[in-house]
């Protein structure tokens, strides 16, 4: 089995249009989160959103080409390109069919979708876009990644709700692991703040409704949390087999040791209460990487600032963890950007992996009034300094669908 290393991030948030001004504002606490301008709400019970800011895509991308994408492959093709940038390395040819390409995508091109049947509606199928169906299609975020970098090995698209992020981190783990592939971008993008899905998640009551106060609306842990805020954009990783990495000189981050999914096999949209599910993949991550429970010092929650999540989340850490999860330091970054969906365990690696080579740990927003039941430490107060050795990044999604990610301070 081959050792996997990070060598580059790469992440466009509400945020932040680069990793450095994440960083930067994830530890300042500042809010992405505020009242949608991309559409009219009128009627809608939600009117706020983390949109992505002054984002050009034609910074990365000719016009031309950018037209002819949904903003989720947008996001995905630009922070390619930063993160082979900060890799500092580009792909040889004699190489490319060892390097390959997995991004998860939640919904796809939600917005072309919406646009284009309005189009069918007012004026026939005569008036339909043949860039329709290529455009809103979940993979192409990793295919248009693929061409672009000219990777040429595996080029997959995980489409699992809100842990498709982790689970391409995952399966790109699993690629260079078994020595299918010597390198994988990874990670996820989604962009759905349109009518549509607001008026979905609503018709659900699973998006918070604090309107007139959207940067304090997103309440991971806290006794007072209505429902999250969705949010839009991409976090990618450049991952490596240690030989690579070593061969040509890269700079490590971290390493990955342990990937772990499973099912709640429960119900539709809800977990058990029990937390069981998610906990099966924590255990499975931590078994893959040979890591005792005891061992983890930090976890990046998934910690949507629903009800039954961030409940059913403690549940299962205490559960994996029993007593030392009283010690492990807890952060959510969801009050800050909201929860970006497929894109959400993408960004989160990205934060986990900083986690780890800044030695700080980012804060959890917005737990103004702690929940009793959620009674573990939320870093509540703020970002922390600590040398983290081990970090995991959770994710759960609808179908009862669950991913984790255990990353580990590089050590040779």
């Amino acid at each position: 089995m081959k050792r996997v290393v990070v060598t580059a991030l790469a992440a466009i948030t509400p945020i932040g249009n680069d990793l450095q001004t994440n960083w930067e504002n994830l530890l300042a606490g500042k809010s992405g989160i505020g009242t949608i301008t991309s559409f009219d709400t009128t009627g809608h019970d939600t009117t706020i959103a983390g949109e992505v800011k002054g984002f050009d895509p034609t910074k990365y991308i000719p016009a031309k080409a950018a037209r002819r994408m949904e903003k989720f492959t947008q996001y995905a093709v630009s922070a390619s390109k930063m993160l082979m940038e900060q890799a500092g390395w580009s792909i040889p040819a004699e190489e490319a069919h060892r390097a390959g390409v997995i991004i998860g995508v939640g919904l796809g091109g939600i917005e072309g979708i919406e646009t284009q049947h309005k189009k069918l509606v007012d004026s026939g199928p005569g008036r339909i876009s043949p860039f329709f169906i290529p455009t809103i299609i979940a993979n192409m975020a990793a295919g248009m990644v693929s061409i672009e970098q000219g990777a040429r090995g595996a080029n997959v698209c995980t489409t699992t709700a809100c842990a498709s992020g982790t689970h391409a981190i995952g399966s790109a783990f699993s690629e260079i692991k078994l020595g299918r592939n010597d390198v994988m971008i990874c990670g996820g993008a989604e962009s759905t703040i349109t009518p549509l899905s607001i008026a979905g998640f609503n018709a659900l009551k699973a998006l918070s409704t604090r309107n007139d106060d959207p940067e304090h609306a997103s309440r991971p842990f806290d006794k007072d949390r209505d429902g999250f805020v969705m949010g839009e954009g991409c976090g990618l990783l450049l991952l490596e087999s240690l030989e690579h990495a070593t061969a040509r000189g890269a700079k490590i981050l971290a390493e990955v040791v342990g990937s772990g999914a499973s099912s709640d096999a429960f119900h539709m949209t809800a977990p058990p209460e029990d937390g069981s599910g998610a906990a099966i993949a924590m255990q499975k991550a931590l078994e893959e990487g040979g890591v005792d429970p005891s061992e983890v010092d930090h976890i990046n929650a998934h910690g949507t600032s629903t009800y039954l999540n961030d409940l059913c989340e403690t549940r299962a850490i205490k559960s994996v963890f029993g007593a030392h999860a009283k010690n492990i330091a807890i952060c959510g970054n969801k009050g800050q950007i909201g929860h970006l969906l497929g894109a959400a365990g993408g960004v989160e690696a990205v934060f986990s992996v900083m986690t780890i080579a800044e030695g700080i740990i980012p804060g959890t927003a917005n737990q103004l009034t702690p929940d009793p039941e959620c009674d573990l430490d939320y870093c509540a107060d703020g970002p922390r300094k600590k040398q983290v050795r081990y970090a995991l990044s959770n994710s759960f999604g609808f179908g009862g669908t669950n991913g984790c990610m255990l990353f580990k301070r590089y050590e040779g």
